[in-house]
C-alpha cells in the first residue's frame, strides 16, 4: 500500500519524465489538476528537495498574473 506522498511523488517523476524540466509552479498545477486533494506549495517544494530522483537547476523569477514577484525552482529528473 502506498501513501499519500508516494502517489505524490511518482506523478511528479511521471510528470517530469513526460515534459522536460518544469518549475514548482508548473508542477503544483499539474498537482492540483491531478488529484481531488491537491498540494501546498510547501509540500511540492519538500517532497522535490528531499526525493534522490529530482534535480534542481536553478530559480527563475517572474512575475504572477496578479502583479506579484516570485521566485520559483527549476527542476529536472536526475539523469541515470
Amino acid at each position: 500500500m502506498m501513501g499519500r506522498t508516494g502517489r505524490l511523488r511518482n506523478e511528479i517523476a511521471e510528470y517530469l519524465e513526460n515534459n522536460g524540466q518544469s518549475n514548482t509552479s508548473q508542477i503544483l498545477e499539474h498537482i492540483n489538476k491531478r488529484f481531488r486533494w491537491g498540494a501546498t506549495m510547501n509540500q511540492v517544494g519538500n517532497l522535490l528537495a528531499r526525493d534522490s530522483r529530482f534535480e534542481k537547476l536553478g530559480i527563475t523569477e517572474g512575475t504572477t498574473m496578479a502583479g506579484f514577484r516570485e521566485r520559483v525552482c527549476i527542476w529536472a529528473l536526475v539523469a541515470n
